[in-house]
């Protein structure tokens, strides 16, 4: 049966029925607003989830074996290590190969992925190398072990066997001090290689103290800003957001004249009668905390000052003039409707501090050191790309992680429930 809205729909010269108008409406609004949306999207595709996705991607990514000895790595592939050594094919072409490579980058790179499965592999390969190619009468099996006897042992040919697969847990796994032994089975990292896991808890424990030194600042001085007249209000925010106008490297530079031996701070110091001599305050924690507290404050004050702005003072006055002292009033009215922001403010100031390489590495010793110092190093020193992107992944998957916690636990949907309550 035909409905009267229909009906009037169809009818020559009638207009269109309200409800369908603004479905139209709507839709045009839509579209309009994805049509404003995709070309921030695609600039966020191409700028940082492709180079993102790449530099991730290289951690699992292993060429060096596979591209420049398929026939070997093929042949490996269904080796089985009980079996005793390779059969001659695979002799004859490694020698092949390695003679091919020869005076190629391919050989270097060969040589260096080997060596990242045991020391002392490197030299192996270039050894080889130099060696080859062999008499035409000698068969390649006799003639590898005879360059090096090291061909004759498993364990090597074990190694090219992991190494010449196109994708590797190799880094993954090295990057949470783990390992395959020679079964192929998981095993934990020996103890002179387990580093990592070290590193990531240090960048934790020292990220967690710095956040809680900017909270432990930052939360009088954006409950000040609040409370002051908007006049002194603004100057205070011009205060906080003036160091953003100065590059860090500057600020960094700045904490080593002052806190050096013979700084500001050393002067003062014993000129207070509080030291008879310097203090060692530069390459250490102490230096390190004190700059990137500097650094990171701003970034716990704006998310604290944005909700303290939104809170009504005539919650807090309530709750006094009902007979509550000032302090529990503010623990038990104010405080609580804080949360979002301290929860805002201590993930950002966190999750920078996470990723922090300049000042810990110009303030900070060797003991200093967080895990961004490590993906530097294998960046741009040894050019491990995939150890750099391995160290990368742990670390985006510790910020998702901390994200995810702060979603769930204090995030604007959390937030909103415990107000409905």
């Amino acid at each position: 049966m035909t409905t009267a809205a229909e009906t009037f729909d169809t009818l020559p010269g009638r207009h269109v029925p309200l409800k369908k108008r603004l479905r139209r409406a709507e839709r045009r609004k839509k579209l309009l607003f994805g049509a404003l949306i995709v070309p921030l999207a695609i600039f966020v595709l191409l700028s940082f989830v492709v180079p993102i996705g790449s530099l991730l991607g290289l951690s699992v990514d292993n060429p060096e074996v596979h591209d420049n000895l398929p026939d070997t790595a093929a042949l490996l592939a269904d080796w089985q290590p009980a079996a005793g050594l390779p059969d001659d094919a695979t002799f004859a072409a490694l020698a092949r190969e390695l003679t091919a490579a020869k005076g190629e980058s391919g050989l270097a790179a060969i040589a260096r992925r080997l060596n990242r499965e045991q020391a002392g592999y490197r030299s192996l390969v270039m050894k080889t190398a130099r060696a080859l190619p062999l008499a035409d009468a000698t068969p390649p099996r006799e003639g590898l072990v005879a360059i090096d006897g090291r061909w004759g042992e498993t364990a090597v040919w074990q190694a090219l066997q992991r190494a010449g697969s196109s994708t590797t847990a190799f880094y993954l796994l090295a990057a949470v001090d783990l390992t395959t032994d020679e079964n192929g089975d998981i095993a934990r990292a020996p103890a002179e290689e387990a580093i990592y896991l070290d590193v990531l808890a240090r960048t934790f424990l020292m990220s967690l103290v710095v956040t809680g030194l900017c909270l432990v600042l930052g939360f009088p001085l954006a409950y000040l800003m609040v409370s002051l007249p908007v006049r002194h209000s603004n100057l205070l925010m011009i205060l906080v957001l003036l160091p953003f106008w100065t590059s860090v490297l500057v600020r960094v530079a700045a904490w080593i004249v002052l806190l050096q031996n013979e700084g500001l701070v050393n002067q003062l110091l014993m000129a207070l009668g509080l030291t008879d001599a310097p203090v060692q305050l530069l390459f250490n924690n102490v230096g390190v905390y004190v700059a990137m507290t500097h650094i990171l404050l701003p970034f716990m004050v704006l998310p604290l000052y944005s909700v303290m702005k939104g809170i009504s003072p005539v919650y807090l006055r309530a709750a006094v003039s009902l007979g509550c002292p000032p302090f529990k009033s503010f623990w038990k009215v104010y405080f609580p409707q804080t949360l979002p922001g301290i929860g805002a403010g201590s993930l950002l100031v966190f999750i920078m501090s996470m990723g922090y390489y300049i000042t810990p590495a110009l303030l900070g010793g060797p003991k200093e050191q967080m895990i961004s110092y490590f993906i530097a190093f294998y960046t741009n020193q040894t050019i491990n790309w995939g150890m750099a992107a391995a160290l990368s992944a742990v670390l985006l998957a510790a910020t998702l992680a901390l994200y995810g916690i702060y979603a769930r636990y204090l995030g604007p949907t959390r937030a909103g429930q415990a107000k409905s309550r």
